[in-house]
C-alpha cells in the first residue's frame, strides 16, 4: 500500500476525531448558552426583575443575556493568545470548565424575592463568565475540526463544530418545553433550575472527550516554534481587514439567529400576541432537530459548490421567511408558525453551516484563533448582543409594529452579504511563510492554491 493511500485514511480519522471532539465541547457550550437565552425570555422577567414593568422587565432580562455578547470579544483574545502560543487544546478545555461552572451556578442563585438586588447582579456576573468561554470556544472549536481536516473536505469537517448549535439548543429548547408541562408556577418556582443544574454532568463527559483529543497538525506543523510574541498585536496590523469582513459576515449567523429565536419566542409570549409559552418552545425544539439533521449535509454542500454559495443561500433565504414567520404568529397559526420556524432554522443554518471553515480560512496560521476569535467575537457583541434589545425597542417606538424589526433583519442581510462577498480564502497546504497570492475560482471563492 503507497504512502499516499495510508495517510489518506489516517487524516479522516484524525480529522473525525478533531470533529467530534469539537462537536461534543460546542454541544455542551452551546447548550449552557441557550439554557440562559431560553430562561431570559421567559423565566428571568419574573425571577430576578418582579417589581418591573413588563416591558422594562423583557428589556432588563435581555440587558444581562447582551452582557455575555460583550465579553466574548475579551474572551477571544484571553484564549486566542493562550491557543495561539499554547495550543488550541488547553484554550479549548479551559473554556469548557469555565461555562459549566458559571451555569451551574445560576441554577442555585436566589431570586430577587430572597436577596434583592443581588440577584440580578450574581446572575449578571455568571452571564460575564459565559461570555468570557464562548468568546474563547468557537473559534478554537472551529481550528480543532478545521484544521485537522483533509483540503477537500474542510467544510464538511468544520459543520461538525456547526452542527454543536442546533444540538446544545435542541437540548435547552427541548428541557425548557419539557419542564413547561409541570405547569407554570412549578416552572417559576424551581423547574427552571433543572437544566442549568444539569450542566455539571454534560461538563464532565465533555472534558473526558477534550482531554484525549490530539493537537491540530497546522499548530504543531506551521505554528508552533514561529509563535508571535503577541498575538493580537499581529492580528490587528496585519488581519484587520478580514476581522472586519468576519465581522459582518456574523450579522446573520448571530444577530439574525436570536431575532428567530429567542426574541421571536418572546414576541409571541407578548400581552398582544399572548401565545402558549409551549408552542413556541415546542416549534423551536423540533426546528433545532430538523437545524440538527440538515447542518453536515449543508456544510459538506460548500465543498461542492463553495462555501460562500451557500452562505448566500442561507442569508437571503433567512430575510425570505422571516416575513411569514412574523404573520403566522401575528394570526396565531399554529400550524404555520411550527412550519416558519422551522423553516427560518434550515436557511439560517446555511449562513451558520461553512461559517467556521470560511471564517478559519479568512486568516493565515499565526495568530488565527486570535484573529478569528475576535472577529468572531465583536460580531456576536454588534449583532447578537444588542439585536434582542433593539427589536424590543423598536417595538416600543413603533407601537408594537413588527415589520420594523422586519427591516432590521434587512440590515442584518446586507451586512452578512457583503461580508461574506468580500471574504479571502486562504490555504492550509501553502507553507505559513511563503507569499500568498490569492485566486478566484469559477464559484467566486478566493482560494490559497
Amino acid at each position: 500500500m503507497s504512502a499516499t493511500a495510508t495517510a489518506a485514511p489516517n487524516s479522516h480519522r484524525r480529522a473525525l476525531k478533531g470533529g467530534m471532539a469539537a462537536l461534543v465541547g460546542t454541544s455542551i457550550e452551546w447548550y449552557d448558552f441557550y439554557v440562559y437565552a431560553t430562561a431570559a425570555a421567559i423565566i428571568f422577567p419574573h425571577v430576578f426583575f418582579p417589581e418591573a414593568e413588563p416591558a422594562l422587565a423583557t428589556l432588563a432580562s435581555f440587558g444581562t443575556y447582551a452582557v455575555a455578547f460583550f465579553m466574548r470579544p475579551i474572551g477571544g483574545i484571553v484564549f486566542g493568545h493562550i491557543g495561539d502560543k499554547i495550543g488550541r487544546k488547553p484554550a479549548l478545555t479551559i473554556t469548557l470548565v469555565l461555562m459549566g461552572v458559571a451555569t451551574t451556578l445560576v441554577g442555585v442563585l436566589p431570586g430577587y424575592a430572597q436577596i434583592g438586588i443581588w440577584g440580578p447582579i450574581l446572575l449578571i456576573l455568571c452571564r460575564m463568565a459565559q461570555g468570557l468561554a464562548v468568546g474563547g470556544e468557537w473559534g478554537g472549536a472551529s481550528l480543532m475540526a478545521v484544521e485537522s481536516a483533509p483540503q477537500k473536505w474542510k467544510n464538511f469537517y468544520g459543520g461538525f463544530t456547526q452542527l454543536g448549535n442546533p444540538l446544545g439548543a435542541l437540548m435547552a429548547t427541548g428541557a425548557f418545553w419539557a419542564l413547561s408541562a409541570l405547569g407554570q408556577d412549578a416552572l417559576l418556582s424551581w423547574g427552571w433550575r433543572v437544566p442549568f443544574l444539569f450542566s455539571i454532568v454534560l461538563i464532565g463527559v465533555g472534558f473526558w472527550v477534550r482531554y484525549r483529543v490530539e493537537e491540530t497538525p497546522v499548530f504543531a506543523e506551521k505554528v508552533e516554534g514561529q509563535q508571535q510574541s503577541t498575538p493580537l498585536l499581529f492580528a490587528l496590523k496585519n488581519n484587520w481587514s478580514p476581522i472586519l469582513l468576519g465581522f459582518l459576515i456574523i450579522a446573520m449567523s448571530s444577530g439574525g439567529y436570536v431575532i428567530a429565536t429567542t426574541f421571536v419566542q418572546n414576541y409571541a409570549d407578548t400581552p398582544e400576541i399572548g401565545l402558549d409559552p409551549t408552542i413556541i418552545l415546542g416549534a423551536l425544539t423540533i426546528a433545532s432537530l430538523v437545524e440538527a439533521i440538515v447542518t453536515l449535509p449543508l456544510a459538506a454542500i460548500g465543498d461542492k459548490i463553495g462555501a460562500k454559495r451557500v452562505m448566500y443561500f442561507g442569508i437571503i433565504g433567512s430575510f425570505l421567511v422571516i416575513m411569514p414567520l412574523v404573520l403566522s404568529i401575528q394570526a396565531k397559526n399554529v400550524a404555520l408558525i411550527w412550519l416558519f420556524v422551522i423553516l427560518i432554522r434550515v436557511t439560517l443554518s446555511g449562513a451558520w453551516a461553512p461559517l467556521s471553515t470560511l471564517m478559519a480560512q479568512m486568516f493565515r496560521p499565526q495568530s488565527r484563533y486570535t484573529s478569528m476569535s475576535l472577529s468572531y467575537g465583536l460580531g456576536a457583541a454588534v449583532w447578537g448582543g444588542l439585536s434582542p434589545a433593539i427589536a424590543s425597542l423598536l417595538l416600543v417606538v413603533t407601537g408594537g409594529n413588527f415589520w420594523s424589526v422586519v427591516g432590521f433583519f434587512g440590515l442584518l442581510t446586507v451586512a452578512a452579504w457583503i461580508g461574506v462577498r468580500f471574504a479571502p480564502q486562504h490555504s492550509d497546504a501553502a507553507p505559513v511563510t511563503a507569499s500568498f497570492t490569492a485566486r478566484t475560482d469559477t464559484t467566486g471563492i478566493s482560494t490559497g492554491k
